[in-house]
């Protein structure tokens, strides 16, 4: 019901800050060999691939940071994910709120509902 309300006719809501840390999110990135691949919970199709170009303990932390799942371009299947100009809204190419576009220093940091790209592989 929460993926449905996040995912879907949606242009602002977003999972309450922190809600990944009711999750196995923590767990199953710190136990992967290698970098994890995030899903949308719509299509299935692979979005981010992370962590690339950092370790797991640092995208955990950045993610705890800022509240949500925090990713960085590198990160990014960008032939499934697009981001919105006018507001920074994350989106894939079908269609799913996914979050937004939130730069710091560092550059681009995507933050996404974490129930927006807890899909299975299709």
């Amino acid at each position: 019901k929460l993926a449905d309300k996040i995912c879907n006719f949606n242009r602002h809501f977003a999972e309450m800050g922190g809600y990944f840390q009711s999750t196995s999110f923590e767990d199953i990135v710190m136990a992967s060999k290698g970098p994890v691949t995030f899903y949308d919970s719509v299509t299935g199709k692979p979005l981010f691939v992370a962590p690339i170009g950092r370790s797991a303990e640092d995208f955990v932390n950045e993610s705890y940071k800022h509240g949500w799942p925090s990713f960085r371009d590198q990160e990014v299947v960008w032939d499934s994910v697009r981001v919105l100009k006018s507001s920074g809204e994350t989106v894939s190419v079908s269609g799913t709120h996914l979050g937004h576009n939130l730069p710091d220093k560092r550059g681009n940091r995507y933050c996404i509902n974490l129930v927006s790209v807890a899909g299975n592989p299709v």
